[in-house]
């Protein structure tokens, strides 16, 4: 069976023809223009999704088209309900306008849905029963699998970790506190190093960056914790005990066997996963301590594609029953 996976991110664009197993055979990648909106978003993915169709074999024509969306949707009517980053998706029938243009069945996923599907199917959550997922990129998102089954709530999406709220530390305000994505997010972690002062002169960042904030990085700050610059080593300490509490607290709900990171910010590697570990140690519901595993997603920047294609793939299996 042939299925075509979207991601319509951000900043990124993907298209891939896949089959059921989340195999991928042919890949698309596109990249939103800072002055794009949805509109124009919505130009490139369908004439470059009509160029991939066209240029397959009529024996290979797909039996579905999965959508993994950057924003929170509307899973039961196929609709974005907003997004954070791209003006004009508010309310937008996704799925009724691909259905149109393509005369096939479409499923639309939230994309880190799409991503903790594809991470328990075939990835890192592999054989568990709940697993949670965790996308620590430019925002921060999550998803819920449950007794084997993607959990979606009323179907307006669940397990949105990123939009539940931290001590804020970022402030000299006693009892302060903040979302997450706010706060540890890969945007805003690079908002505060690159305001001028807040990353102090002696700081190794420095050193590595040229002297210029503009070109303080998350990838950066990484690299000078490895080195044991004091100011990176501390910064990260605060994200990581942020991301922390976040975690220990779908745990203590959840009880997973399994939780994934992924995003731009979980390629920090271990130098921020192995905090994150033991921070969790530290506060997690005692009766949980090692009844859990944290570790990094398995299946890399194709994971939005590969569980939109599994998603469409489910689509048209219980379409057939």
């Amino acid at each position: 069976m042939r299925l075509v996976g979207i991601e319509i991110g951000g900043t990124k664009l993907q298209i891939g023809v896949g089959d059921e197993n989340g195999g991928l055979y042919l890949l698309k990648r596109g990249k939103v223009e800072r002055w794009w909106q949805s509109s124009e978003i919505l130009d490139w993915v369908i004439k470059t999704t009509k160029e991939i169709l066209s240029s397959l074999d009529p024996l290979e024509k797909p039996s579905a088209i999965g959508i993994g969306f950057g924003g929170p949707v509307d899973s039961n009517k196929g609709s974005v309900l907003t997004s954070h980053q791209i003006a004009g998706w508010q309310g937008y029938p996704l799925k009724r306008r691909f259905e149109e243009e393509f005369s096939l069945p479409v499923i639309v996923a939230n994309d880190a849905n799409s991503s903790g599907w594809a991470e328990y199917v075939c990835g890192a959550g592999k054989g568990t029963r709940n697993f949670f997922y965790m996308n620590i990129g430019s925002g921060i998102g999550g998803a819920l699998v449950i007794d084997g089954k993607l959990y979606d709530g009323q179907g307006y999406g669940a397990g949105e970790i990123g939009h539940t709220y931290v001590p804020d530390w970022t402030r000299n305000e006693l009892g302060a506190f903040d979302k997450l994505e706010n706060i540890c997010s890969g945007w805003n972690i690079e908002k505060r190093l690159k305001t001028e002062g807040y990353v102090p002169k002696d700081s190794l960042m420095y050193k590595k960056g040229g002297g210029y904030p503009e070109s303080f990085t998350c990838k950066l700050l990484a690299e000078c914790a490895r080195e044991g610059d004091s100011f990176a080593v501390a910064e990260l300490d605060r994200v990581s005990k942020s991301l922390s509490i976040a975690i220990s607290n779908v745990i203590t709900l959840f009880n997973p066997e399994k939780i994934a990171l992924g995003g731009g910010v979980s390629l920090m590697g271990d130098v921020l996963i192995e905090r994150i570990k033991e921070k969790v140690d530290e506060i997690v519901f005692g009766p949980f301590k090692n009844k859990y595993e944290i570790l990094p997603c398995a299946l890399g920047e194709q994971v939005v594609l590969v569980g939109a294609i599994l998603l469409a793939s489910d689509l048209v299996k219980d379409g057939q029953k």
